[in-house]
């Protein structure tokens, strides 16, 4: 029964209606802006969402009013191949799948590769270039900076910025990085209810812009003053985009004195051949009771628990010896293809008396967090009394009190939860 209204929390499946009445729903938006010639006013979009409407056969993205638009292409994220699309009003989008869609509006027809499955999802890239003068233009007041100024209400977000230009302005914290063009680009993510209304400046190089490598290739680490940490400059570092990393997990905590929290984790393979997941327990805990889906599918995946002698046995790389107490979940699938990918959920229970416990009338949390999105579900019938961490507060459809943090650090952050019985 736990078990059941977990899985159904977690694919958020809404009542028992169809997909035709039942409202569209979506998930893990992320959209790259790539701002092209100065003066033109395009900006290309690849934009990735992730549909998870039961049995929805279409995805409608809605297009902003005041653009010129043009769609190049629609792909199925999981294998990679084509999707048919096209353009729609507002009736007809209300009509075939989207009851709430404004009919003021215009809208890109997505048909999914197959019906989203119960329990599964739909991803989707949309690739399209928007000629827009109110978001994207010269700044009137400073010869030669180019302005992008648009309300951005994705929650992960990029923009690149042409060739041969400098960042001189973002009024939001952003991480800045090149690309392997020379191309600058700057992300975000937005913890948020509401959008963003970002506004970044740029303006040509005094010099030609010239490929950078993305790390050192000799020199070593360069010593730096202070006394920060690392006590050397980290230069062979990469800096990874936080915005585009789609790992998740949320917990959800069983009463204190169990010291146990069953937990789901997502995560997208990537790599050209790789057929497994490979979970290693982390120190102190002890994990139970797996399961694990590819969410492209629904299909149930196999799952083995391997500790110690049997880890080598399988051929399981771990990034070193396995010790006798090592533990370690191998989720197995498919192997991925050229141009695919494949979208992994994966369920355990973990018992860890080291960093969730009773104290008294309270429970104590205390866990670091490495991921970017992460989420914790208080027990039935405790009330939250304090949270050192920063998060949005609400409360599930069971009633039970729900912090979601977002972390757009690349570093851990260190959760501390204290909760009292109602």
């Amino acid at each position: 029964m736990i078990r059941s209204t977990l899985l159904a929390i977690a694919f958020a499946a809404i009542g028992t209606s169809t997909a035709a009445q039942a409202p569209q729903t979506q998930t893990d938006d992320y959209t790259r802006y790539e701002l092209q010639e100065p003066g033109s006013a395009a900006f290309r979009i690849i934009y990735d969402v992730t549909a998870t409407t039961p049995g929805a056969r279409f995805f409608y993205n809605g297009i902003r009013a005041g653009a010129e638009e043009e769609v190049h292409r629609v792909t199925d994220l999981h294998t990679g191949t084509p999707l048919e699309w096209e353009v729609v009003d507002g009736a007809h989008a209300r009509e075939n799948g989207h009851p709430r869609a404004s009919l003021d509006a215009r809208f890109i027809k997505v048909t999914l590769a197959r019906p989203v499955p119960e329990g599964g999802q739909g991803r989707v890239r949309i690739d399209k270039t928007y000629w827009d003068e109110e978001s994207y233009f010269d700044d009137a007041d400073e010869e030669g900076v180019i302005v992008f100024d648009r309300s951005l209400g994705i929650r992960r977000n990029a923009v690149v910025l042409p060739l041969g230009y400098e960042l001189v302005g973002a009024n939001y914290p952003v991480q800045v990085e090149t690309e392997d063009d020379s191309r600058i680009r700057v992300s975000f993510m937005n913890p948020g209810p509401g959008g963003i209304p970002l506004r970044v400046r740029a303006r040509p190089l005094s010099t030609p812009a010239s490929v950078v490598p993305s790390s050192s290739s000799g020199g070593g680490d360069v010593p730096t003053s202070g006394g920060g940490s690392p006590t050397r400059a980290r230069v062979d570092y990469v800096v990874s985009e936080r915005a585009f990393q789609d790992r998740d997990i949320t917990y959800f905590l069983q009463q204190p004195e169990t010291n146990s929290f069953r937990l789901f984790h997502d995560y997208t393979e990537t790599r050209v051949g790789v057929d497994r997941y490979v979970n290693i327990v982390r120190t102190g805990s002890s994990a139970s009771d797996p399961e694990a889906y590819n969410l492209d599918t629904g299909e149930r995946l196999d799952v083995e628990q391997l500790r110690g002698a049997e880890i080598a046995a399988k051929g399981i790389d771990v990034g070193g010896a396995a010790g006798p107490e090592t533990e370690v979940v191998v989720i197995w699938f498919d192997p991925v293809a050229e141009s695919a990918s494949v979208r992994l959920r994966i369920w355990e229970t973990y018992t860890d008396p080291g960093r969730y416990v009773a104290n008294g009338s309270e429970f104590v949390w205390d866990r670091n967090f490495g991921r970017p999105r992460n989420t914790v579900v208080l027990p039935d019938g405790w009330s939250l009394t304090a949270n050192s961490i920063p998060g949005v507060i609400d409360e599930d459809g069971e009633g039970r009190i729900r912090i979601r943090y977002v972390n757009p650090r690349p570093d851990g952050i260190q959760v501390f939860v204290k909760g009292r019985r109602r």
